[in-house]
């Protein structure tokens, strides 16, 4: 069985679907690995380390040549997957409600489209989710951005010339993201608190050394949505939290916002006008700003400055970190591969009743078959 591994074509992407270690446990498991040259520069993974590894390096015509699995970290063009043979399987993140017609053209190939992201959120396939082990990276890499654009210290310093104060960081969304991001700025010695609809995510936040910050006394509304995400709030809820969250803004020096909603836009958190209560110098940091941005005014790719405070929309931040965030990702695409890999037949078969394989296949045999792309 061959394995292809391509290199990336979407702005700003860094990394790459395999590394130089799971490219020698694929030859282990005994698969072929093609990877199209230069596909791991950016990560830091160069083409010698693959061929030391057992890969054969060469075009992407020729990776692509017979490939039973088409490994990516972000869905290429199908324009891009020209020589592809029908049934091969496309292994990646393909945001298949941004990119719907993308999806099309995977099944106008004939090609079967897994999309890791939805990738279910059940014990078994932890090991497999790239949606936490990318979120992880995120929530550190939007402390480390935030200290750098902060121009101030994040620590308390007693010195003999005074006192600094420690720097208030206000984390808003708790998944895996807003954990590393409150457990990185307690690291470096900021004062934290965060927020979050679910309420399970309280004794979370306070394991973690940081104040929870909750609505209270709205009843009924958990937050808990299947899988672990979150869900939209009521009108009451949400009026009780925004006049919260204004009051607690305004004390904050940096705040940093993780919010998601599979499937719909990135809920509205922090407002033009909440913004303004916030002391100039203080740093936001939107790591939903490429789902349309939990802070109004945030845009995607830049940094702007509104009422004195700076808000950072960076995109694609895991690819700031690009060979660890390779390193996790490609691990991932392993995990999933080698759980479902069949030693008689000699490559992965996915059950058709498998809960993972009713989560992530989109495409198949010609046609769109996964439920939530037909309902929408």
């Amino acid at each position: 069985m061959k394995i292809a591994v391509l290199s990336e074509a979407a702005p700003d992407e860094r990394r790459v679907s395999a590394t130089a270690e799971t490219v020698k446990k694929f030859v282990q498991l005994g698969a072929s690995v093609a990877v199209e040259a230069g596909a791991g520069r950016s990560a830091s993974v160069a083409d010698a380390d693959y061929a030391a590894a057992g890969a054969t390096l060469g075009s992407r015509a020729e990776a692509l040549a017979d490939a039973d699995v088409v490994l990516a970290v972000q869905g290429p063009a199908p324009d891009s997957l020209t020589g592809i043979k029908p049934g091969a399987w496309l292994v990646a993140g393909l945001n298949p409600f941004g990119e719907r017609a993308r999806v099309d053209g995977y099944a106008a190939l004939g090609i079967e489209a897994l999309a890791m992201e939805w990738m279910p959120r059940i014990t078994r396939a932890q090991s497999m989710d790239i949606l936490s082990s990318q979120s992880n990276l995120a929530g550190y890499k939007a402390v480390i951005d935030a200290a750098a654009a902060y121009g101030r210290a994040f620590p308390m310093m007693m010195t003999a010339a005074g006192t600094v104060s420690a720097a208030r960081v206000f984390v808003m969304g708790v998944g895996v993201a807003g954990l590393q991001a409150i457990a990185t700025a307690r690291r470096l010695g900021a004062q934290v608190s965060a927020t979050d609809v679910r309420s399970a995510t309280k004794e979370q936040i306070q394991s973690l050394g940081a104040k929870p910050i909750f609505v209270e006394n709205v009843a009924g509304i958990e937050g808990e949505g299947s899988g672990g995400y979150a869900t939209e709030m009521s009108p009451e809820y949400q009026k009780a939290q925004a006049e919260l969250v204004s009051s607690h803004l305004a004390r904050q020096d940096v705040v940093i916002t993780t919010a998601l909603i599979p499937g719909k836009p990135a809920p509205r958190l922090i407002s033009d006008a909440q913004l303004a209560t916030m002391r100039p110098g203080s740093v936001v940091v939107d790591l939903a700003v490429e789902q349309g941005g939990n802070v109004e005014g945030a845009v995607a790719g830049e940094v702007v400055e509104r009422h004195g405070v700076r808000i950072l929309g960076h995109r694609n931040v895991p690819s700031r970190l690009a060979a660890d965030a390779s390193a996790l990702f490609a691990r991932n695409l392993y995990n999933f591969l080698s759980a479902y890999w069949d030693k008689d037949a000699g490559r992965p078969v996915l059950p058709d009743e498998d809960e993972v394989t009713q989560g992530i296949r989109l495409t198949r045999a010609g046609a769109v078959v996964h439920p939530r792309l037909l309902q929408a």
